[in-house]
C-alpha cells in the first residue's frame, strides 16, 4: 500500500519549512510519527512530494530514517509542470495546490493510495481506518474514493484559525457536499466556520461535524481525472497568482457530476499541526505524553 506526503508547501504562516522542525527530544519530525504508524499499519510505499530544492535535506533527515524500513520515493512539485499550451507566469511564486502536487508524482503511483499533509499528526487509529478501507476494494475499481474524517472539535489550533473542509453526507455517509472554510473556537466556545467562498455566510458546527484533514484515499484512476480537469482550471486561473488547483475542489466537483464517490470514514484521533510556530510547545508535550503512555518507541527507529 502507497502512503504519498503532500510536502512541497511553503509553511508562511509558521515562517518556515515546518515539514523539517523537530518534534521531539530525538530530531524527529511528524513526518516521522505519520510514517511509523503508517508501517504499523501496513504501509510498504512512501513517495514524498517535495520542492527538489529541499531533496538534500529531507534525503539527510528523515530519508536516512525511513529508507531502512519503507520504500521511499521522491517527487518534485515545479511551478513549470503545466499541460501544452500553458505556460507558468514570471511572477507565480506559490505553488499550484494539492491537486498539482499529486500530478507531481503521477510516474510513481500505479496503484490506490493515500494522502496526507506533510505537517500534521493524523494518529494510529486513523491509519487504520484507512488500511481497512484500501483492503476491502475490488481490484479494478474506479471512482470509490473516501476520506477519513475527524470531529472538528478534535482539529482546532490554539493559536488562529485552521483552514478545514466542512463535511455535509447523506445516510450511507457519502459525500454530498464540502465547504472549504477557515474555522476557530470563539470566547464563548462556539466553533464557527467562516466559508472560504465569500457568497457562503459563516455557521456555527457541532463539536463533532465532520470535516476533511486532507486524508484522502484514492483508487488509481484519480490521476487521469486530475489530468483532464487540470486544463479546465488554468483556463479560468492561469495568471490568477493566487489560484490553486485543490483536491477538496476537484473532487467535489466529481462527486456533484456522478463521476466518482466518496464516502466518509470517522476516526477518534486528535489531530496535532504547527499551523503557527506558537503551536510547536503543545505537539511537543503530546507526541511526549503519547510517547510515555507506550503508543510510541521512544526515538521511535
Amino acid at each position: 500500500m502507497k502512503l504519498v506526503i503532500l510536502a512541497a508547501g511553503m509553511g508562511s504562516r509558521f515562517g518556515g519549512l515546518k515539514q523539517m522542525e523537530p518534534m521531539d527530544e530525538y530530531g524527529n519530525f511528524i513526518l516521522d510519527y505519520s510514517i511509523y504508524d503508517a508501517i504499523r499499519a501496513g504501509f510498504d510505499s512512501v513517495v514524498f512530494i517535495i520542492k527538489r530544492e529541499h531533496l538534500d535535506i529531507f534525503r539527510e533527515t528523515i530519508g536516512k530514517r525511513v529508507e531502512p524500513l519503507i520504500k521511499t520515493e521522491y517527487a518534485f512539485q515545479e511551478l513549470t509542470d503545466l499541460p501544452k499550451p500553458y505556460v507558468c507566469p514570471k511572477d507565480r511564486e506559490k505553488p499550484w495546490g494539492t491537486a498539482h502536487a499529486i500530478l507531481a508524482a503521477r510516474d510513481l503511483i500505479d496503484d490506490d493510495f493515500i494522502i496526507i499533509n506533510g505537517d500534521d499528526y493524523y494518529g494510529k487509529e486513523t491509519y487504520e481506518v484507512a488500511t481497512e478501507y484500501l483492503r476491502s476494494l475490488k481490484p479494478g475499481s474506479e471512482g470509490r474514493y473516501a476520506n477519513v474524517a475527524f470531529r472538528v472539535s478534535n482539529t482546532l489550533a490554539e493559536n488562529g484559525s485552521v483552514k478545514r473542509g466542512i463535511c455535509f453526507y447523506d445516510g450511507s455517509r457519502l459525500l454530498t457536499k464540502m465547504i472549504e472554510s477557515s474555522v476557530e473556537r470563539k470566547e464563548n466556545g462556539d466553533i464557527i466556520a467562516t466559508p472560504l467562498d465569500t457568497n457562503l455566510e459563516p455557521f456555527k458546527c457541532d463539536p463533532n461535524q465532520l470535516v476533511s484533514m486532507n486524508l484522502f484515499i484514492f483508487t488509481k484512476d484519480i490521476i487521469q481525472k486530475l489530468m483532464e480537469k487540470f486544463p479546465e482550471f488554468l483556463k479560468d486561473n492561469v495568471n490568477n497568482s493566487k489560484a490553486e488547483y485543490l483536491i477538496p475542489e476537484v473532487v467535489s466537483q466529481l462527486v456533484n457530476g456522478g463521476k466518482a464517490s466518496l464516502e466518509l470514514l470517522e476516526t477518534p484521533s486528535v489531530w496535532y499541526g504547527v499551523t503557527y510556530r506558537e503551536d510547536k510547545p503543545a505537539v511537543v508535550k503530546a507526541l511526549k505524553a503519547l510517547t510515555d503512555k507506550g503508543l510510541y518507541k521512544k526515538g521511535l527507529y
